[in-house]
């Protein structure tokens, strides 16, 4: 008798797995499914609105700030230079004298100014 249940409750654990990575299996695809019908959808209105798909302008976006931090890694990128000097002329900047330091009971008091 025990060598049936035994029996039987490994075909139930292997239907119970079978169902369970169906089910997984199913889940996975309607996702994608649901991903792709978003997209297409998205595509087909930036289609009728004449506007770039929004994934187009992340990512352009997203390589225009990384060029903007990175020089010459894009191939065809056009290279700036770094800097640009710039020539002004000299001021005399005064200093105003220091005040004196302050005393009294707490010693970091002549180090506050």
């Amino acid at each position: 008798m025990n060598g049936l249940f035994d029996f039987f409750g490994r075909v139930l654990r292997g239907v119970l797995r079978l169902v369970l990575a169906v089910a997984a299996l199913v889940f996975v695809l309607s996702l994608l499914l649901a991903t792709l019908v978003v997209v297409v959808g998205l595509s087909l209105w930036a289609l009728v609105t004449g506007r770039k798909p929004a994934p187009a302008v992340v990512f352009s976006r997203f390589r225009q700030t990384s060029q903007r931090y990175t020089q010459g890694v894009w191939p065809g990128a056009p290279r700036r230079p770094m800097g640009d000097v710039v020539d002004v002329e000299a001021t005399d900047v005064t200093e105003k004298p220091a005040p004196a330091p302050r005393s009294g009971p707490d010693p970091m008091a002549r180090v506050l100014r």
